[in-house]
């Protein structure tokens, strides 16, 4: 009887630390997965929003009194697997912006390259030799500019002329000498001298004004795709440049020329947020005609 007694007492003493075992690795794993939850948790709510984990302890059943209704290492792996089903929830939201982040750099890098592949592929649609001028009348382009708009490129309405013999004088004059061509409506002649004042002075504020004047030349001679294509180069190479937000503005009114309202619609999208109350009062004044003509929203 004695040694029955001892044995089941040596019995309980071990059962003691194999359970506070249990609960300790328990509560090891718990701890290891509640950190895993909290790092997932700043990447989906970087914001600093927390979600907290739905873990309740178990409604006690009815039963026999004296008899417990879950033992603590029953309540822990509850626990354990509460976290985990949390922690594959929270891993897959972050999967899943993760590839939607992608999916929107992809369609916005694709907005980008197909612009410019659309002018390049109605430019050479409409190659000068099978693109006939339209009358004003069929064609939806820039009307004629007028004495007040002609006067927006005209040396009157510039800077105070650079000093002769030093480059920016020599880049201004040939500057000069394509605007009075485009002024005169020679539209071919305007648009080689204008390119060559850009390739010539390509460092010179002037670049920016030929380049321009020689989309402007384009447009007026009844070739928008080039006009456009001309417009976009400009303000792309040089968006500080002293006639980029005009570009803009124009690129839009070619794309209006070719049935492009919508695309038109980004190029003023594109002049208001980069440039916005710095743009010049000329472009401000003829922005909203420009959205009305072309149903931007």
């Amino acid at each position: 009887m004695r040694f029955h007694l001892l044995g089941m007492l040596l019995l309980a003493s071990a059962a003691v630390p194999a359970a506070a075992q249990r609960t300790e690795s328990a509560e090891r794993r718990i701890e290891r997965l509640e950190q895993e939850l909290r790092a997932v948790q700043r990447k989906v709510f970087p914001g600093g929003a927390q979600v907290a984990p739905e873990i309740e302890p178990p409604a006690a059943a009815a039963g026999q009194a004296g008899v417990p209704a879950s033992s603590a290492v029953a309540d822990l792996t509850a626990r354990v697997d509460s976290l985990e089903a949390q922690l594959r929830e929270l891993t897959g939201q972050v999967e899943q912006n993760g590839n939607r982040l992608r999916q929107m750099e992809n369609a916005i890098a694709q907005l980008r390259d197909s612009t410019g592949g659309r002018l390049d592929a109605l430019e050479r649609a409409g190659a000068p030799a099978a693109e006939p001028a339209r009358p004003d009348s069929a064609s939806p382009q820039l009307p004629r500019p007028s004495a007040a708009v002609t006067g927006t490129d005209s040396p009157a309405a510039r800077p105070a002329a650079s000093p002769p013999g030093s480059g920016e004088g020599d880049a201004e004059e040939a500057y000069n000498a394509g605007f009075r061509l485009w002024e005169a409506k020679r539209y071919t002649e305007a648009q080689r001298a204008l390119e060559a004042v850009a390739k010539r002075y390509p460092d010179s504020k002037w670049a920016s004004w030929a380049n321009n004047l020689a989309g402007r030349a384009y447009l007026d001679a009844g070739r928008p795709a080039t006009a456009a294509k001309t417009f976009l180069a400009n303000y792309q190479a040089n968006p500080r440049g002293e006639r980029a937000a005009d570009s803009l503005y124009f690129l839009g009114q070619a794309l209006v020329a070719l049935d492009k309202p919508a695309d038109a619609c980004k190029a003023y999208d594109e002049l208001q947020d980069v440039y916005g109350s710095t743009m010049r009062d000329w472009l401000k004044q003829r922005l909203p005609a420009a959205r009305t003509q072309a149903k931007c929203r």
